[in-house]
């Protein structure tokens, strides 16, 4: 099992930056991905980033070029830089793992409210 806790949200203005990080805890010799989901009111989550072990990187369309992802030296890390913030990027955020079985651990989630 693995357990994920997320820190880093709060309330930024239009153009602003967060940092979100999320620490594994438990069975993490056997995470091979970590990433960040979100999901705003009334819509689906949908990816944000995702890394694997071997340091490659994916990213939603809408966030491309303003969000980057990085892990930990111990791989135990996940973190989110988010720049030029957006209304539309007010979501709550979840920090994702993917095991070597295929199973998914999700965060509880951490809320970015971003203000026009």
């Amino acid at each position: 099992q693995v357990q994920l806790a997320e820190s880093g949200g709060g309330l930024v203005q239009s153009g602003g930056s967060l940092r979100l990080s999320c620490a594994a805890s438990g069975s993490i010799f056997s995470i091979t991905a970590m990433g960040w989901y979100r999901q705003a009111p009334g819509k689906e989550r949908e990816l944000v980033a995702r890394i694997t072990n071997a340091g490659i990187t994916n990213y939603g369309d809408s966030v491309k070029g303003r969000f980057a992802i990085s892990r930990g030296n111990a791989k135990t890390t996940v973190n989110l830089q988010m720049n030029s913030l957006k209304p539309e990027d007010t979501a709550v955020y979840y920090c994702n793992a993917a095991d070597w079985g295929g199973k998914i651990y999700w965060g509880k989630g951490t809320l970015v409210t971003v203000s026009s």
